[in-house]
């Protein structure tokens, strides 16, 4: 067990006297602070004061203290915003006016359209969509051709006001796919013998003794209404196109054989309850622009 005294001495070296604290024979001087630093230590404590007089400070229950003065930086915060407003709303004036088209031509107008939708998609659409648009499972990679509603600027446009079984808007983008396991209109071997069919056509390899012709039958009877009898798809009900091996949801047999028991219904939000129409054009100026836009 360490030694512990309390008596102060001289140092012999250096002449200045000790703490009184000796452990295991170390012992401590007392040195004092240097003035310059306690002058500095002591100015700061009146300037600190200053600070609670002038500035605002103290927290009250709902508030907090004014200051004399009364600044507060939320208020040069308030008034820098309302500026960035009106000199956005300068530039926003010619994207509102402006078609699609004459956007594009316009290299002024196109950089500004391009700046706003880039920042409107990071805080609205990148959560789902990746901040490239790669997208996800069940989630749509905005960087190829492969468009469930289109890939015009008009297209686009319309499902970003309107969403996708968005049940808060009229006009929102619908299409509704049987459940045929879960509402029993196809048992397991059939479920597959589609999975299979659907597999081949898409120039995937499908399971050993695949009944492919049964599952030929059995998308021809049900599902070749929404889908064309090639697999090929229809826009206009949002039936995405089973040839080009390209699936929000995945094209194994695992996820087909769920997809077409259980269906997917996915919902996007109807933007046009979110965001400006101004803040909508430039959006699909940047959607469009990412690379699949048609």
């Amino acid at each position: 067990m360490a030694d512990h005294k309390s008596t102060p001495q001289i140092d012999a070296a250096t002449g200045q006297s000790t703490t009184g604290h000796d452990w295991d024979g170390i012992q401590e001087l007392n040195t004092p602070l240097p003035r310059w630093w306690l002058g500095i230590f002591y100015a700061t404590i009146i300037w600190s004061i200053g600070y609670w007089i002038v500035y605002p400070a103290w927290p009250l229950v709902t508030d907090a203290t004014k200051g004399v003065i009364g600044y507060a930086s939320r208020i040069e915060i308030s008034q820098d915003l309302a500026l960035m407003k009106q000199e956005r709303a300068v530039q926003s004036k010619g994207l509102t006016e402006a078609s699609f088209e004459q956007i594009k031509a316009n290299p002024e107008l196109f950089r500004i359209a391009m700046a706003q939708g880039k920042a409107a998609f990071g805080d609205n659409c990148a959560a789902c969509h990746g901040v490239g648009g790669g997208g996800a499972k069940g989630y749509p990679n905005l960087n190829d051709d492969d468009w469930l509603w289109g890939g015009s600027f008009a297209e686009i446009q319309k499902t970003l006001e309107h969403g996708i079984r968005f049940a808060g808007d009229p006009d929102t983008r619908v299409s509704q796919m049987p459940a045929f396991g879960r509402e029993k209109m196809l048992d397991a071997a059939q479920i597959r013998a589609v999975a299979n069919h659907v597999r081949s056509i898409a120039g995937l390899s499908t399971e050993p003794k695949a009944d492919l012709a049964g599952g030929a039958k059995l998308f021809a009877d049900n599902c070749a209404a929404c889908h064309g009898d090639q697999g090929k798809g229809n826009r206009e009900m949002g039936a995405p196109d089973l040839t080009d091996a390209i699936s929000l949801y995945g094209m194994d047999m695992a996820s087909l054989t769920e997809t077409i028991a259980n269906s997917r219904n996915g919902v996007m939000p109807a933007w046009n309850q979110r965001l400006d129409p101004t803040t909508i054009k430039a959006l699909t100026v940047y959607v469009h622009s990412l690379g699949g836009g048609q």
